[in-house]
């Protein structure tokens, strides 16, 4: 039952599932103040006098506030020594006063009428700030207003300080990001049951959806990607409801979030007889993301990795490189707050590997016009090598 591709229903399977038993706990204040200690170091290194945190993963990753950006500033300023200063549009105060996972003792407003900028740019001048990092996240327009703001500051990159924190994952977010994927694993074995001849790509998807909030993953699916055969050929598909045929490739790429935290796998199997081609591509997909993983220890850089996956292909006289029939794409990449976050397993990535790094393990394999074939599961980088959040697909016509 458990690799089961087919025979059931949609309704039976949602009829089954209910919350998962053990959820992990949040990030804790604590562990958010550790986190901004750890900024602090980061700007000291690098000669940063203030840190500006927009509206964000960034955000949500230092103080709780979980809200996208758009076009008026909300942000964390935070000094090299002091209390963060917050900068919020006044009407937007209470929302995000509830948000907040950290003690603000300085909000500070601003009406429509009013600029934001300036508010940045006193607490600037107020703190005898000369160098700011900013959030590499951060839109243009922004840090172009607040560069003629505040024109005796010198602008700088963030990244090392934001990229440099979030890269390496606590215990806590590798439990939250171990949950995701585990409910995302169940949803994908559930998805294969209810295949039949016919079925279109969206009645999956809304069965994922569905499945996921079953498990107790409040916002359903982040993202779903369901193709059925010449659609693999394509990484994220074509514009098109796929129906399913007997002698199909299946592919489906999904994942949702807990407590922030992504989930994002990908499973690739036989609805019928595909025939021995699609199984040799397969195959060697495997042994491609096993070199991936048996590549991977501390100190090693990040483009090793990449190497490691694509000299089993180049064995299998696929590619080289980009080339197709081969890997269009890179190996894998970081994963957290955000689903794509530095590090990148990729050609010139030279990002030592790190204890607490995680990173996607999917070295795709397309054959022009006709199938594709992704095994996608994460790994977490530990004191030896890397354990995987999720085992990967045993064979193409089970799940596992």
């Amino acid at each position: 039952m458990a690799g089961m591709i087919g025979g059931s229903t949609a309704e039976r399977e949602l009829a089954s599932l209910s919350p998962w038993a053990n959820p992990a706990p949040v990030i804790s204040a604590e562990e958010r103040a550790r986190r901004i200690d750890r900024a602090r170091e980061r700007m000291g290194q690098m000669g940063a006098d203030a840190l500006l945190i927009g509206a964000g993963a960034s955000l949500r990753y230092f103080t709780g506030v979980a809200w996208g950006a758009t076009e008026r500033l909300v942000a964390m300023l935070l000094p090299i020594a002091g209390d963060p200063i917050f900068i919020c549009p006044a009407f937007e105060l209470g929302s995000f006063e509830a948000s907040l996972s950290i003690p603000a003792t300085d909000i500070r407003l601003w009406e429509e009428d009013e600029s934001p900028s300036a508010l940045v740019a006193d607490a600037l001048r107020a703190a005898g700030a000369t160098t700011l990092a900013i959030d590499p996240a951060m839109a243009f327009l922004f840090v172009e207003r607040i560069r003629a703001a505040a024109p005796g500051v010198a602008l700088v990159s963030g990244a090392p300080v934001v990229d440099g924190c979030r890269m390496i994952k606590s215990p806590a977010e590798i439990a939250l990001m171990q949950q995701a994927m585990d409910i995302t694993l169940e949803v994908h074995r559930r998805a294969a049951r209810i295949l039949h001849e016919g079925i279109r790509a969206s009645d999956v998807i809304r069965f994922i959806d569905a499945a996921h909030r079953a498990l107790g993953a409040s916002t359903g699916n982040y993202f779903c990607a369901v193709q059925f055969g010449r659609s693999t050929a394509f990484p994220h598909g074509l514009p098109q409801d796929d129906v399913l045929r007997d002698g199909d490739v299946v592919l489906v790429d999904t994942g949702t979030l807990i407590d922030g935290y992504h989930s994002d796998i990908t499973r690739t199997y036989a609805f019928g007889d595909v025939g021995d081609e699609v199984r040799r591509i397969w195959d060697i997909e495997k042994e491609a993301q096993a070199a991936a993983l048996a590549a991977v220890r501390p100190g090693v850089r990040c483009e090793a990795v990449d190497y490691a996956a694509r000299a089993v292909l180049d064995r299998s006289g696929l590619g080289p490189d980009y080339r197709l029939p081969g890997l269009p794409h890179r190996t894998g990449h970081g994963i957290g707050l955000s689903i794509h976050e530095p590090a990148y397993l990729v050609r010139g990535d030279t990002t030592p590997l790190t204890p607490g790094m995680c990173f996607s393990n999917e070295p795709m394999i397309v054959v022009p016009e006709r199938f594709g074939v992704r095994l996608e599961d994460h790994f977490y980088v530990t004191e030896t090598g890397a354990a995987w959040f999720t085992e990967p697909q045993p064979a193409i016509d089970d799940l596992g």
